[in-house]
């Protein structure tokens, strides 16, 4: 059993950065992919990122996100962190931090996933 807790969630303003935090607690964390998923007000919950575990550590991101979020892991410290920059409204949303096993053509899917945070909110406005 795993159980996640995000934090970091706010409000920023258009063009600004935050980062969000995932600390798992329960065992074997280094086996997991760790995922970051998010859903805004009215839609679906869509892929985010993820970072694949059990030494893999590849990375892969979502189309709209590329080159303005950065994943990482510390296995060390059970964490798992989404830096992300250049933020806009349409990134607004409730954001969760998942851990599962998904073979990799699932990576991008929830049912991937076994285990999911409550999720943190970020809200950019002006």
């Amino acid at each position: 059993q795993v159980q996640l807790v995000e934090s970091g969630g706010g409000s920023v303003q258009p063009g600004g950065s935050l980062t969000l935090s995932c600390v798992a607690s329960g065992s074997s964390f280094r086996r997991y992919t760790l995922g970051w998923f998010r859903q805004a007000p009215g839609k679906e919950r869509e892929f985010v990122g993820a970072v694949r575990g059990s030494g893999g550590n590849t990375y892969h991101y979502a189309d709209s996100v590329k080159a303005r979020f950065t994943i990482s892991r510390d296995n060390a410290k059970n964490t798992v962190t989404l830096k992300m920059n250049s933020l806009n409204s349409e990134d607004t949303a409730l954001y969760y931090c998942a851990a599962g096993q998904p073979i990799l053509s699932m990576i991008r899917s929830e049912s991937g996933y076994y285990y999911w945070g409550q999720g943190t909110q970020v809200t950019v406005s002006s």
